[in-house]
């Protein structure tokens, strides 16, 4: 009797030191590359994306949110995705346009000048920009406009020849040869340098959104805002093919849903900022201007060279997607 309840002990120890060594469900945990500040509205969409994502899995699906370029600076961020030192990030089209020339028809100027033209360009681009991401091990979760691109500079700008000479900051390989082409000096300065860069007189104007201007507080350095509404660039959120395919299939629903209902908060939020962030600018002092006449017709001519500029460099895929735009 006594042996059996000796054994019997030992068996309770046993399995419950067995049950001890079973761990609880793994947690599943992301990060996520972003290059914009935490006060930016795609930054704010981000971490309400996140938490959509936390919450649907109860916990069990995390994704950490590195803002402000604090993982990887902005133009490394599609790279880092790729090849999985990240599972997920944000990018800007723009940035990438030398790789693949459909990456930079959302920074044509003058070819998509409001919400509504942005999104049914989006609409043209996007199964090519599925195919593309497919081809390369990822997928786009979701994407969403910056508000309308207008003008920043120190002095009055009357027509394109004001700009000859000036110091002016690009970020994409469009935003450079605008500058080229009115005569600027174009200085390639990414989103979280851009106050120091001000500050240190590296750059004197800049073509960006007055969510931007705002965030790098251009009126701090910069007195005059030109509201050209010249292009509408997008961010995307990316992912690495093989990463969500490593995701349950409760946890791929969630991310999906959750991206769904990012692209079309962030769609609505971005109307709102581009009124809002035009009234800061003011409120801080800034002229917020709409352009001259002479301005505006030689920026059309700016959109006109570099569009026939864009479309022989992308050949059939780039004639097919202006095409279907402008249906």
């Amino acid at each position: 009797m006594k042996r059996r309840t000796l054994s019997t002990a030992v068996l309770g120890l046993a399995l419950a030191g067995g049950l001890a060594c079973v761990p609880a469900a793994a947690q599943t945990a992301w990060d996520l590359a972003a290059a914009y500040p935490a006060s930016n509205f795609h930054t704010q969409n981000l971490a309400q994306f996140t938490a959509d994502v936390d919450k649907a899995t109860g916990g069990a699906f995390k994704i950490t949110l590195h803002a402000n370029a604090s993982l990887f600076k902005a133009p490394e961020i599609k790279r880092a995705v790729q090849g999985g030192q990240a599972q997920i990030g944000e990018i800007i089209f723009a940035n990438f346009q030398n790789e693949w020339q459909i990456f930079g028809a959302d920074g044509q100027p003058f070819l998509a000048t409001s919400f509504a033209d942005a999104r049914k360009l989006y609409e043209a681009q996007k199964p090519l920009l599925d195919k593309k991401f497919a081809e390369q091990g990822m997928m786009m979760l979701y994407s969403v406009p910056w508000p309308p691109q207008g003008l920043y500079t120190k002095k009055p700008i009357e027509s394109a020849a004001d700009l000859k000479g000036i110091k002016w900051r690009a970020y994409s390989p469009a935003t450079a040869r605008i500058a080229e082409l009115v005569g600027a000096q174009p200085v390639t300065v990414q989103a979280a340098e851009f106050s120091q860069a001000l500050a240190t007189g590296v750059v004197e104007a800049t073509m960006t959104s007055g969510a931007t201007g705002v965030d790098s507080k251009l009126y701090e350095q910069l007195k005059y805002y030109y509201d050209l509404q010249a292009w509408l660039p997008k961010n995307a959120v990316i992912v690495n093919k093989k990463a969500f395919d490593g995701l349950s299939k409760g946890n791929q629903e969630a991310l999906l849903k959750a991206g769904k209902e990012a692209e079309t908060r962030g769609w609505a939020a971005a109307e709102k900022v581009n009124t809002e962030t035009l009234a800061t600018l003011k409120a801080h002092g800034m002229q917020v201007l709409p352009p001259s006449p002479q301005l505006k017709a030689d920026m059309a001519k700016v959109g006109e060279t570099m569009l026939k500029e864009w479309l022989d460099k992308a050949g059939p895929d780039g004639k097919a997607l202006i095409d279907a735009y402008r249906k």
